[in-house]
């Protein structure tokens, strides 16, 4: 089905929405998240798994979630920011691309980077390392908030990557949110324009207002 939001948001690089988050009070950029190739681009709604330190007692796996996902998912993983143990690697690469997920974000570690790199699936990570998560990690849940680059990312949540990081814009605000970016957006190709024609940056921000669209809302 067509997601009207999710398209919008493609047509926006983070540094606009991460504008318009701040001017809405909203802390939606996952800091310390990079992609793995600057190439990589990512659009789509937030699948959340949520890790843990492994029990011993009563391990579990590190989730055989992919199998219900559908295309055009974007598939987030807290782990806690470790970069010790690895909960993504290039078997999950190879099926999330042929099912056409949209991506994968990781608070945390993936390794097997050779495929994603090969085969242009974005992974947007904190690291990569060759040390397995498993009888390290565990599935605690899925489909709960999570916490990714200090960023809460909830269960459908619209998430955008680029070659700058990723930013999550929550569904209960991203109308809001959307709009605001796509006017900062429109702002900054007509001052462009403004300074091919050969106004100065002051000039062209006072006549765009420029700096009001991106002030912080009361």
């Amino acid at each position: 089905m067509s997601d009207r939001n999710v398209e919008r948001a493609a047509r926006l690089d983070t540094a606009t929405l991460s504008d318009a988050l701040d001017k809405h009070g909203i802390h939606g950029q996952c800091l310390g998240i990079k992609p793995r190739d600057h190439s990589f681009r990512m659009t789509g709604r937030a699948y959340t798994i949520l890790y843990g330190p492994v029990d011993s007692a009563n391990p579990g796996t590190v989730g055989d979630y992919i199998d219900t996902l559908e295309g055009g998912t974007v598939v987030v993983l807290d782990n806690g920011g470790r970069e010790d143990a690895t909960v993504w690697g290039d078997i999950l690469t190879g099926l999330a691309h042929r099912k056409g997920l949209a991506g994968t974000v990781i608070d945390g570690a993936n390794r097997d980077t050779h495929l994603c790199l090969e085969l242009g699936y974005p992974i947007y990570s904190r690291s990569y390392s060759m040390r397995t998560g498993k009888d390290r990690v565990q599935v605690y849940a899925e489909q709960v908030p999570v916490t990714i680059g200090q960023a809460r990312v909830a269960p459908g949540d619209l998430m955008r990557g680029d070659a700058d990081g990723v930013v999550v814009v929550p569904r209960a605000a991203e109308e809001e949110v959307l709009a605001t970016a796509e006017a900062i957006d429109q702002a900054e190709a007509r001052i462009r324009e403004l300074l091919a024609a050969g106004k100065t940056l002051t000039e062209a921000r006072e006549q765009l207002q420029y700096h009001k669209l991106q002030t912080r809302q009361k």
